[in-house]
């Protein structure tokens, strides 16, 4: 059995990004960039107006100062002026600062009559002018490799004149659930029959991290049907199952697997609940079995699965994602698994407070409904007090970062 720590550990270094693919900006959104990103030019290319008002030499307004207009520069007018002493031109927000000029006046702090303007205030040199190259340079990495691209990202791919951009591959990760007593939701839910909620489950949690879930349905306890689906799931980049990991004679995933190449890295983990996890390797292709039971399924997945994935699509630091938080309440536990506690988060004067969810059965789904957290309470603890620091792995940031 592997502890908590170990199995984390172990599946992340057994994986690894996957090719890079040529991707349009919008389609790009949220995945992994496979390149540095170097300014093609100076940005901004040319000093600019930050506003709208005049463009004069500072020299001329260490006062209030009345000047001759001689020209009008809107946005994007190539129009060169010469500016002599005593002179501004009129400008507009983002047009090219004029030869002479090294200050723009705000419309506000002037009143122009007759071609002629009375700056009212003194201007300073620089004041409200974009100077080129103030953002970035030419030549500058403006985004590293491995950044997440987001809409300001994607804001300085474009100024850079990029229309697509090299990410990571988003894994193809297909998604098995096992069992005679499953059937699909839709389907009559007859006494002794069970809705197959994992399937979505499993394919929504894949898609949240931003990669591509296949469902492959359900294979019926026999080994024709279980190998059927697992050699189709294998065409994917990841596999992950749910259920028929124990012991039981129906309990045929891992048989399966083996006969179809896997090399098993661990078959369960020091942790509660969740413990029926197994993670296996067919040549470098991951696979994941997770349990049946809902709860213990979504759990696995976040603390175990998404790390994988994350690191897969170009990822950094992806076991580095808890929060510490105090614990409001105390709560006996066995020793020998890590307990994974699901709670809920408040934040007050910059610290974290969690308490419990709701029934930590794992047969209430509700309580990971209303969970913010997963709160990993240590292996040979009996008992975490009230006021003891405990590492919580985030579920919804939102939640985690409101105030009360």
């Amino acid at each position: 059995m592997a502890s908590f720590e170990e199995a984390r550990q172990w599946i992340v270094d057994a994986v690894a990004p996957l090719g890079a693919v040529e991707e349009p900006l919008l389609d790009a959104l949220g995945q992994v960039i496979a390149e540095p990103i170097v300014a093609p030019r100076d940005m901004p290319l040319c000093n600019n107006s930050a506003m709208d008002g005049y463009a004069v030499r500072s020299a001329d307004c260490r006062q209030p100062a009345e000047l001759r207009i001689v020209g009008f520069l809107p946005a994007g007018s190539s129009q060169r002026f010469a500016v002599e002493p005593g002179c501004a031109v009129k400008i507009m927000t983002g047009a090219l600062i004029p030869d002479g000029c090294d200050a723009v006046a705000r419309l506000e702090d002037a009143e122009e009559t007759q071609g002629r303007v009375v700056i009212r205030r003194p201007v300073e040199a620089g004041e409200h002018v974009r100077f080129a190259g103030e953002d970035f340079r030419c030549g500058e990495v403006v985004l590293a490799a491995g950044t997440v691209l987001g809409p300001a990202e994607t804001s300085i791919l474009a100024s850079c004149g990029r229309v697509s951009v090299s990410t990571f591959r988003g894994p193809r990760v297909a998604i098995l659930s096992t069992g005679d007593e499953l059937v699909e939701p839709g389907e009559p839910a007859l006494p002794g029959k069970v809705v197959n909620s994992n399937g979505l489950a499993l394919a929504a949690a894949v898609k949240a991290c931003g990669a591509l879930p296949l469902l492959l349905g359900i294979a019926r306890d026999a080994r024709d049907s279980h190998l059927e689906k697992m050699r189709e799931g294998l065409q994917a980049d990841v596999l992950i199952t749910s259920a028929g990991v124990s012991a039981g004679a129906r309990d045929l995933v891992r048989s399966v697997l083996a006969e179809l190449g896997m090399k098993q890295v661990f078959q369960r983990v020091a942790m509660s609940p969740a413990s029926p996890t197994c993670f296996g390797l067919v040549g470098a292709k991951p696979v994941f079995c997770l349990p049946g039971n809902p709860v213990a399924a979504l759990i696995a997945f976040a603390l175990l699965v998404r790390p994988a994935l994350l690191k897969i699509m170009g990822h950094s630091h992806v076991l580095d994602t808890f929060v510490t938080a105090t614990l409001q309440e105390t709560v006996k536990k066995k020793p020998g698994k890590v307990q994974i506690l699901r709670v809920t988060l408040t934040c007050r004067d910059g610290r974290y407070w969690a308490i419990r969810a709701g029934d930590q059965n794992t047969g209430i789904l509700k309580t990971l409904l209303h969970a913010d957290g997963l709160a990993i309470l240590p292996m040979e603890r009996t008992m975490v007090s009230s006021g003891d620091e405990v590492s919580v792995q985030v579920l919804r940031r939102t939640a985690a970062g409101s105030s009360t």
